[in-house]
């Protein structure tokens, strides 16, 4: 099953807190992952920060968000007990606990009016029944803005004169830490056109291997079959290469990536139009930061000392 939504963990907390033992934060976790079925792959989904699990980040802004509504409270840190107000939510039952249900309590009511409109104590509360958490619309609309400029840096290359892609590659692969200099990798690349190898890279600075590079800029729609990989293994034997990458605006057939997976003599780096175009927005390559957003929380460690 999917990750549940944040709210979905609510009456969960409630049911759990509702024997009055006080339980932690990691106990949660592990009960909740059982209670819900998680797959391994699941729990190890993380946020796009790339610094916390999904479901973690979930059952915390849930405890959150019941904490405001003064259904639980936390008497030491990352330890929760029901409150009297909570046990009377247990008695009623409700089908749901999210956010609509918490804004029968008045604590919430004024817990939301803060973060919705910090700065209008006048205008109407809004109340978001999505079930996603403020965390889960961040992610959710950082990943369509970084979708839409994958598309955008994808069909920018696409419009640039054919050199332009040799300068590219050169230019990522630098800036990814290969290789020594921009001018050093620049000669190799785009002038060996021997047996259908574009060129060859220092594996790092001091040039201790070698990377043998296929660049191909062909439509996006297109898929470079087994037969295109087939040739750049073949002309990597030729070399006495053991290391390659095949770079291309398009994108690979299933059957090139099969054949890919069962080389063990060469080990081949497969590298599609969508993979470039996040490797250059990863590396800052070709875009520019517009904004940035700090997403804070409390220091736990500091405040332990």
């Amino acid at each position: 099953m999917a990750i549940p939504k944040y709210h979905e963990f609510m009456k969960s907390i409630l049911l759990l807190l509702g024997n009055e033992t006080p339980h932690k934060r990691l106990e949660m976790y592990e009960k909740f992952a059982l209670q819900f079925h998680l797959t391994e792959e699941e729990k190890e989904e993380l946020l796009p920060s790339g610094k916390e699990q999904v479901y973690k980040n979930r059952i915390g802004w849930a405890l959150t968000y019941l904490k405001k509504a003064n259904l639980i409270e936390s008497p030491t840190r990352a330890t929760f007990i029901i409150t009297e107000l909570g046990k009377s939510v247990l008695k009623e039952n409700p089908d749901v606990v999210d956010q609509e249900y918490l804004m029968k309590f008045d604590s919430f009511k004024v817990f939301k009016k803060i973060i919705d409109n910090p700065d209008d104590d006048d205008k109407q509360i809004v109340v978001i029944t999505s079930g996603e958490s403020p965390q889960d619309m961040l992610d959710r609309a950082y990943k369509a803005i970084t979708r839409t400029l994958t598309d955008d840096v994808l069909n920018e290359v696409l419009s640039q004169p054919p050199d332009f892609f040799e300068k590219l590659v050169v230019d990522l692969l630098v800036t990814m830490g290969y290789g020594g200099s921009k001018i050093d990798n620049s000669q190799v690349l785009g002038k060996t056109g021997d047996e259908g190898i574009d060129g060859v890279i220092k594996e790092d600075k001091l040039g201790f291997d070698e990377i043998y590079i296929q660049a191909k800029r062909w439509d996006v729609n297109q898929k470079v079959g087994r037969p295109e990989i087939q040739k750049f293994v073949g002309a990597l034997t030729g070399q006495g290469a053991t290391k390659g990458a095949f770079i291309t605006t398009a994108g690979f057939s299933k059957e090139a990536k099969e054949y890919v997976s069962k080389q063990h003599a060469c080990k081949i780096v497969l590298i599609d139009g969508h993979t470039l175009a996040a490797l250059m927005i990863e590396h800052n390559l070709g875009v520019s930061v517009e904004s940035n957003y700090l997403i804070k929380k409390i220091d736990v460690d500091y405040f332990n000392d």
